[in-house]
C-alpha cells in the first residue's frame, strides 16, 4: 500500500494536531439531545423545546469548546491545558445524559460524573478524539431511534376524531356551571369493597350522600393512563391508544386534552367560560397551546425538562376566585388532583404488593380530604351546580408495579384494578336525568351529559362501546389488546 495515500476523513481526524472546537462541541451535546427526544417525544414536541434543547444542548457547548481552544492556543493555562479539552469532552456530554435521563440535574450523579471525567482527563486525555467519535456515533444512532416518533407525528390522522352525528352543534337547553374534577386513580366504590383494595370507603361515601351526590357502581375507564383516558374523554372517541407500544405516552395526547377538543368547543359554543385547574402541570409539559380561557399555571413557571411531577399546588384559592368572577356566565371547570394516584410504575421502585396496597390507601385518605374540601367550597358558592368527580383509571393496587400491565393476565380483580374508576355526580336540584343508566364507561361520559343539558336523547343513539384496552408486550400478546367487553367481561381479543 503506498504510504502517500490520502487518509480517510476519520484517520485526518484522529491524526491530526487540530482540536476542532465545533465538532468536539456538538458532538458532547448532540446525543443527549437525541436520547432525551426519542425517550420523551411527546413531552417535548413543541418548537419552543426544540429551540430551548438547541441552544442549551448544542449552542453552549460548541461555545464552550471555542472559548476552551482559545485560552489553550493563548497558552494560559500551561502544562495543565491539554487536560481541558478531554475533561470537558467527557463531563459535559455525561452531565447533558444524567439530565437526560433523569429529567434534571440529579446531584450525587453530577459528583459521579465529575470524578470519572477527571479520571479520565488524567489518565486518558490522548484519547479525547476517539471518545469523540463514539460520540458521534451514538449521535447517529440517537438519529434512528428518534425517526419513528417524528414520522409518527408527520403521519398523524385526525380521522378518528370525527363525530358520528352533530353533537359539536348541540344547544344547551339549561346551563349550571360545571365541574369535571378528577383525582388521579381513585378506584369506584364497587372495586373498593373487594380483596385488592378493601378500603373502608364509609366516611367519605356518607359525605357524598350528604351533599346529594349519586355514586354509579362498577363504572370504569376505557383506558389505562391519564393521558390514554382523558384524550379518549374528551374527544368522546376511542382510538385505541394510537397503536403505540406505550400506554402512557402518545403524540398529541396533550394537545386533545389542553388546545383543542369537542368537549371544549361545545362548551365555548354554549358561551361558558372555560378553566383549567391542576395540582401539577403534568398536561401542560410540551407546552400545547390553551385551548381553555383560565389556567392556573403559566409557562413561565414550567420547566423545559421534567415530568410535570412534584410539589403539589393549591387548587382551591384559584378555585373560589375563579368561580367569584362573572356571576352572570356559565363556566365549565376542569379540575385535576393527584391524588391517590396508582402503584409506582418501575419495579425497581416499587415496595411490593402489600406496600403499594398501604400507600394507596394512604394516598386516597389525602385524596379525600382535597374533595371534600373542594365540593364544599363549590356547594357554598354554586349549590345547583352540576359536579361530576370522576377519575382517569384505576389505583392498580394488586399489582406490584404499573408496568406489570404490559403482560397478559386474566384475574378478574387485578383487570378491574387497571380500569375502575370512582364516578360521582350532583345533579342540579337533585333531579338526575332518566338516562343515567347508561353510565357504564368515561368515553361516553359528556357525551350523556350533554344530552342532559340539551334534553336532546338523540345524542345517546351514538355512545362509543363500553370497552376497556391494554397494550401487551408478551411474547406471544403483543398490541392493543380488549381486555374487558361491553358487558363487563373479561377478554383477550387483538385490536
Amino acid at each position: 500500500m503506498s504510504a502517500n495515500k490520502k487518509k480517510n476523513p476519520l484517520q485526518k481526524y484522529l491524526t491530526s494536531n487540530e482540536t476542532y472546537p465545533f465538532l468536539a462541541g456538538l458532538a458532547t451535546g448532540l446525543y443527549p439531545f437525541l436520547f432525551y427526544f426519542s425517550n420523551n417525544y411527546s413531552l417535548v414536541n413543541s418548537w419552543g423545546h426544540l429551540l430551548y434543547f438547541i441552544f442549551y444542548f448544542l449552542c453552549c457547548p460548541v461555545f464552550i469548546f471555542f472559548f476552551l481552544n482559545f485560552i489553550i492556543k493563548k497558552n494560559i493555562l500551561g502544562k495543565w491545558g491539554k487536560y481541558v479539552l478531554p475533561f470537558f469532552s467527557v463531563f459535559i456530554f455525561l452531565f447533558l445524559m444524567s439530565i437526560s435521563y433523569y429529567a434534571g440535574f440529579d446531584k450525587k450523579m453530577s459528583i459521579v460524573v465529575f470524578i470519572a471525567s477527571l479520571g479520565f482527563s488524567f489518565f486518558f486525555y490522548k484519547q479525547v478524539k476517539k471518545v469523540i467519535v463514539i460520540q458521534l456515533i451514538l449521535a447517529c444512532i440517537g438519529i434512528y431511534t428518534l425517526s419513528p416518533s417524528i414520522l409518527k407525528e408527520i403521519n398523524y390522522s385526525n380521522d378518528w376524531m370525527n363525530q358520528p352525528d352533530d353533537i359539536e352543534n348541540v344547544k344547551f337547553t339549561k346551563k349550571p356551571n360545571v365541574y369535571f374534577i378528577q383525582p388521579d386513580g381513585y378506584a369506584n366504590i364497587s372495586e373498593l369493597k373487594k380483596e385488592n383494595y378493601n378500603v373502608d370507603h364509609s366516611e367519605f361515601e356518607n359525605f357524598l350522600i350528604k351533599e346529594n351526590f349519586k355514586y354509579y357502581e362498577d363504572f370504569r375507564s376505557n383506558y389505562a393512563s391519564t393521558l390514554s383516558s382523558n384524550s379518549s374523554i374528551f374527544m368522546m372517541k376511542h382510538h385505541y391508544y394510537f397503536n403505540e407500544k406505550n400506554f402512557s405516552e402518545a403524540i398529541k395526547t396533550r394537545d386533545i386534552i389542553i388546545t383543542k377538543n369537542p368537549v371544549l368547543d361545545i362548551f365555548k359554543n354554549n358561551n361558558y367560560k372555560t378553566h383549567f385547574i391542576a395540582e401539577m402541570p403534568y398536561l401542560l409539559l410540551n407546552r400545547p397551546d390553551f385551548g381553555y380561557d383560565v389556567c392556573n399555571f403559566n409557562y413561565k413557571d414550567i420547566s423545559y425538562i421534567g415530568t410535570g411531577l412534584g410539589e403539589q399546588q393549591d387548587i382551591l384559592t384559584p378555585l373560589i376566585n375563579n368561580i367569584n368572577t362573572a356571576p352572570n356566565t356559565p363556566k365549565f371547570f376542569f379540575i385535576e388532583i393527584f391524588n391517590p394516584g396508582h402503584v409506582h410504575g418501575n419495579e425497581r421502585d416499587s415496595l411490593g404488593e402489600e406496600g403499594e396496597r398501604q400507600l394507596w390507601k394512604n394516598c386516597k385518605e389525602n385524596a379525600d380530604i382535597k374533595l371534600i374540601e373542594i365540593i364544599s367550597a363549590i356547594k357554598e358558592r354554586d349549590p345547583d351546580s352540576l359536579i361530576v368527580i370522576m377519575a382517569d383509571h384505576g389505583g392498580f393496587v394488586g399489582m406490584e408495579y404499573t408496568g406489570q400491565t404490559y403482560f397478559k393476565t386474566q384475574d378478574r380483580d387485578i383487570v378491574y384494578s387497571i380500569f375502575t374508576s370512582i364516578l360521582a355526580i350532583h345533579w342540579p336540584n337533585g333531579i338526575a336525568p332518566d338516562f343515567d343508566t347508561s353510565f357504564s364507561s368515561s368515553v361516553n361520559v359528556f357525551r350523556i351529559l350533554f344530552s342532559y343539558l340539551s334534553d336532546n336523547e338523540t345524542y345517546l343513539q351514538n355512545l362509543q362501546p363500553n370497552e376497556s384496552y391494554v397494550i401487551l408486550k408478551d411474547k406471544e400478546f403483543k398490541g392493543v389488546y380488549q381486555y374487558i367487553d361491553e358487558n363487563g367481561n373479561i377478554t383477550l381479543e387483538k385490536k
